[in-house]
């Protein structure tokens, strides 16, 4: 039995992404023909891999195991390609780095400035907590800029979690606004990220926790934007202090609220994106330590 290392990351895609809708659009191909390549990927092993449950599919016992496997398989054989790719003992290929918004500038693209690998790249992907863990899952990034406060993402067994800080979360008011708390703004406008991410969860529940339902009058996926719209007066908005920019005439206020900010990787993670670790680190300002 020879196993198709494409077919495996279609396996371990699907464990990952859960439906095969979502791993066609990941790999720019057809359902039809993701289902054909998992049917020949069951044949190659004679194992049955997928079962029906009405219109979707799930992986069985022995689909489980082997996705997951497949993972560490995937994994093992980058390394081996890098190593074959690399001069001089010198971290080489490609290296793709998920990020959230406001941690691009501030931890991601400082870390990047800082490696000295010339045979070594790093592509920076923007993906929200929401979205980044799923994707190291399914191999579409290497390395993330993450939160582990995003209580709906459990971490996988398989995924080491490495601490890079705290961030602070902060009321944001226009100019020579009384306001001091989020109760004090219970009848102002809001400024909100897009439904479903992690601080548009953030701010809803820090309103409800002080008596109030939000009145949202605009959302932004980009931080920009928010920032501009409670510099115009138009809204107040909760943010991390890491999305702050100087350059607006904003008032900021502490709550007494911190994310925890970390980067994460699939475990058994070849030599270069440890150089990559190591960089966000010193960004970070804390030492470098073992993975968790």
């Amino acid at each position: 039995m020879t196993l198709n290392p494409w077919r495996l990351r279609l396996l371990s895609q699907l464990d990952a992404l859960g439906t095969v809708r979502a791993v066609a659009q990941a790999a720019n191909l057809s359902a039809s023909s993701v289902s054909q390549q998992l049917a020949v990927l069951e044949t190659e092993t004679r194992t049955q891999l997928i079962e029906r449950t009405g219109r979707r599919v799930r992986l069985t016992s022995a689909g489980l195991i082997l996705a997951r496997r497949a993972r560490s398989i995937l994994d093992h054989m980058d390394a081996v390609e890098a190593e074959l790719r690399g001069l001089n003992d010198e971290p080489s290929g490609l290296i793709r780095l998920g990020a959230f918004q406001s941690s691009i500038h501030t931890l991601a693209v400082p870390a990047i400035q800082a490696l000295r690998y010339p045979h070594l790249d790093v592509e920076i992907v923007e993906m929200e907590p929401h979205a980044s863990m799923p994707a190291l899952l399914a191999a579409e990034v290497d390395v993330i800029i993450t939160t582990t406060d995003f209580v709906e993402l459990p971490v996988p067994g398989d995924i080491d979690v490495v601490p890079l800080g705290q961030d602070p979360i902060v009321l944001v008011t226009p100019p020579n606004h009384p306001a001091a708390d989020v109760a004090a703004c219970k009848d102002e406008p809001w400024a909100f990220d897009i439904p479903g991410s992690y601080m548009a969860k953030l701010a809803t529940r820090l309103c409800r926790q002080s008596g109030f339902e939000p009145r949202v009058v605009g959302r932004f996926s980009n931080y920009m934007l928010t920032l501009e719209h409670v510099e115009a007066g138009l809204a107040v908005a909760v943010l991390p202090a890491l999305a702050v920019d100087r350059r607006f005439d904003v008032v900021t206020r502490e709550l007494p609220v911190t994310r925890r900010i970390t980067a994460a990787v699939r475990r058994d993670s070849r030599a270069a994106i440890t150089v990559v670790l190591d960089a966000l680190h010193t960004v970070a300002g804390v030492p470098a330590s073992g993975r968790s």
